[in-house]
């Protein structure tokens, strides 16, 4: 009788809370000023979904393009088309892949072999893409490169968009993505300009020039707002937030070597010195050790304990290289959010969030993410590009700037429903 009882006053007052439940208004998704029925992407290996060293199917289905498309949805945005590679060549151009762990709890990356080859005489082409399409991320892409028209027989992934075949292609980037009409843009480059010559520690490659970046820059930009039209930017990331930079340090590698042998004082590389003349040199934490260097090596032959072996330019990006990156970095971004501010068109500021990530790393849905290599959740086996729960997260930070700028409320994803690194 008692337990009769007070089911009957819960009951009772479970219908008072309910009964005085207060509404609660969602607030409708809206365009606000801007017109998002034609959405285009411009960009580089970001905006194409370039992941795990390599363009393939999975990615590209999960750039940050693609999901921000699914997101305009809501606010009248249509059909948004990616050049995949098809099911039957879903690894694409190929990419890395974990198969397991060692047990010192080192990762075993191992390469998934390319399925849209189509030659490699006397390049490699792959598989031509026929077809609608809205994403314009060409991987390798810098801004230096928009108005040349060589590019399209130079750059592979820009060849399989362009109707012609290598080597009679004369097409421009620039007047590539502004052939067919849109309504709404987002443009990420840039980061190419920088991250070509720092990955392959300053060899290989070289920063373009500020004065050039500015005049290409504007002028994509100008193009692309003919009209009225709006848009979103990105600033460029800081290399140093990256893991391929972050991963292995100077400090852990000598670390490993003074177990075996307590008195190596220093690792040895070859590094830039005043004169701009490369020479061996202890190394110090202000140098930056690529994720590509043979670790296994170290030692053997003396090699990198030695000022007659050490270790060679393009594993390290030294600290004059480090800040050489960091000031054009610094310059390009200036351009960027000036021009931006001169067209009115929304800024995600790609440098400020990824150095805050690195800081404080970054609790999503309940989820502690980080820059950390694997198992931060945000960057791909490359350790330079994302994964897509990192792709989702720059599609959210996206489209705060927009709503932020246009007064739209488009709705954010769903970052928990995307992956991070895909473990065995």
């Amino acid at each position: 009788m008692k337990f009769n009882k007070y089911k009957n006053i819960f009951l009772a007052g479970l219908l008072v809370l309910t009964a005085c439940k207060p509404d609660i208004d969602v607030a409708p998704a809206t365009s606000g000023s801007a017109d998002f029925t034609t959405y285009i992407a411009v960009g580089d290996s970001q905006t194409a979904g370039y992941a795990d060293g390599g363009l393939y199917r999975a990615g590209q289905i999960n750039s940050f393009p693609n999901i921000i498309a699914q997101q305009l949805k809501a606010v009248g945005g249509g059909t948004f088309s990616q050049p995949l590679f098809s099911e039957a060549q879903a690894s694409g151009s190929g990419y890395k892949k974990l198969q397991k762990f060692n047990t010192d709890g080192s990762p075993v990356i191992v390469d998934e072999p390319a399925t849209a080859v189509r030659t490699t005489t006397p390049i490699v082409l792959f598989t031509k893409y026929q077809g609608d399409n809205n994403n314009y991320g060409i991987p390798a892409l810098k801004v230096q490169q928009v108005l040349a028209p060589q590019v399209g027989n130079a750059n592979p992934y820009f060849e399989r968009l362009l109707p012609g075949s290598f080597p009679t292609n004369n097409t421009t980037y620039l007047d590539f993505i502004t052939a067919k009409p849109y309504t709404f843009f987002t443009c990420w480059l840039g980061n190419n300009d920088a991250l070509l010559y720092a990955v392959g520690g300053g060899v290989g490659d070289t920063l373009t020039p500020e004065a050039q970046f500015t005049q290409l820059y504007t002028a994509t930009i100008e193009k692309l707002t003919a009209g009225g039209k709006k848009g979103a930017v990105a600033t460029i990331p800081d290399v140093s937030t990256i893991p391929y930079f972050t991963t292995v340090t100077i400090p852990a590698l000598l670390a490993g070597v003074q177990k075996a042998a307590p008195g190596v004082a220093n690792i040895i590389i070859s590094a830039r010195n005043e004169a701009g003349v490369y020479a061996p040199r202890a190394a110090t934490a202000a140098d930056l050790v690529t994720l590509t260097f043979p670790t296994s090596k170290l030692g053997v032959n003396g090699y990198g304990l030695s000022p007659f072996n050490p270790i060679e330019n393009q594993y390290v990006l030294d600290a004059s290289e480090v800040a050489s990156v960091k000031a054009a970095v610094a310059s390009y971004n200036q351009t960027i959010n000036s021009v931006a501010a001169a067209k009115g068109l929304a800024v995600f500021d790609a440098f400020t969030f990824l150095n805050t990530i690195k800081q404080k790393g970054l609790v999503v849905d309940g989820v502690n993410l980080s820059a950390s290599f694997i198992s931060g959740g945000i960057f791909s086996l490359d350790g330079v590009h994302l994964t897509p729960r990192g792709y989702a997260i720059e599609a959210n930070e996206f489209i705060k700037a927009i709503n932020g700028k246009y007064n739209s409320s488009i709705p954010l994803a769903n970052v928990s429903g995307f992956a991070g690194v895909t473990f065995p």
